[in-house]
């Protein structure tokens, strides 16, 4: 069915508690500063809805509310790149020392470990970011071959299946690109490109394993993440109500927020070490192939500008305290 161990992913998780609250802390107060600035700026629109009528009054609430959900998007999105150096890649800093059965340096926090790790892998958050956007850019080729490949097989209602296939594949990536980034990690390189160059190759010459795993944990990330929505809608309806004005899709927004933190916190971690546990045992003793690689130059321009990247890359110096690690 599955080739990783449900029972080793959460004991490794039990085993990162540092890093798993500080997800939660990082994803809830992300959830619940939506709710907050939602709810002020519809308390503020309220208020200025009191020089007109009812009908204006409605419309300044609704305005409001949706003009402070939109300015905590756009905070979040300017935090993206530190979110993904600091707790997603730290979080896996740890558990490929976990997951390789090492112990933990005494004396020091996981989370302290993890950042002296991640920023010798990755001089700034900005190196990461880049690195991760172009990883995620050659697996939705990878998988636009996959599609290509189910399309010309003489199947009936295939061009209906290949859309099925479309939209659960771009799912079932989501938790792989980390994956790439545990590999550069894991290998101790600097040079960050190079890394992920090899990584992806490896990858793609073993899809198959890769993409059945990703697509059961997609199944069951995803099945779990709608049993938390449903029961969020009741103190997400609640926190409607205590919101003047009328918001009543605001129930199955904020449910949708809390789910998504449920998903962020705990059962991504739980999928991304179940994929480093398939991708590294699948790997091992493996060599890229050139074939592969060779394809991959023909199919993705992202990856061509991986490769550049990787023969171009220059270490920084050690006296710049500029891209000295932390």
């Amino acid at each position: 069915m599955w080739d990783f161990s449900v029972g080793r992913a959460l004991g490794l998780m039990l085993k990162t508690l540092p890093f798993v609250l500080l997800r939660v802390a990082v994803y809830f107060g992300v959830a619940v500063a939506y709710v907050l600035a939602t709810g002020t700026g519809a308390g503020i629109g309220w208020g200025i809805g009191g020089f007109g009528d009812e009908g204006f009054r409605a419309g300044t609430t609704f305005w409001g509310g949706l003009i402070g959900f939109g300015l905590t998007a756009a905070i979040m999105y300017l935090l993206r790149e530190y979110i993904l150096y600091i707790v997603k890649a730290g979080h896996i800093a740890v558990l490929i020392k976990l997951l390789d059965g090492q112990q933990m340096p005494q004396g020091r926090s996981q989370i302290a470990y993890a950042r002296e790790e991640v920023s010798q892998r990755f001089a700034q958050a900005s190196v990461l970011f880049g690195v991760d956007q172009l990883i995620k850019g050659v697996l939705r080729a990878i998988t636009g071959l996959v599609r290509g490949i189910v399309s010309i097989l003489p199947i009936p209602g295939a061009q209906q299946l290949v859309s099925v296939l479309q939209a659960f594949l771009r799912i079932a990536v989501g938790f792989i690109d980390e994956v790439i980034l545990a590999y550069a990690i894991r290998t101790g390189s600097t040079n960050a490109w190079a890394s992920a160059q090899t990584g992806l190759v490896l990858y793609a010459q073993n899809y198959k394993p890769m993409l059945k795993n990703a697509a059961w944990l997609a199944l069951i990330v995803y099945g779990l993440s709608f049993l938390v929505f449903l029961v969020m809608l009741a103190p997400a309806a609640l926190a409607v109500y205590l919101i003047p004005g009328a918001w009543s899709a605001g129930g199955v927004v904020f449910a949708l927020l809390f789910a998504w933190a449920v998903k962020a916190a705990l059962l991504e971690p739980f999928a991304i070490t179940c994929m480093m546990d398939v991708y590294f045992r699948t790997i091992e003793g493996q060599l890229p192939d050139p074939a592969w690689e060779a394809k991959l130059e023909n199919l993705s321009r992202k990856f061509r500008t991986i490769k550049e990247k990787a023969q171009n890359y220059q270490p920084p110096r050690a006296s710049d305290p500029a891209t000295a690690p932390a």
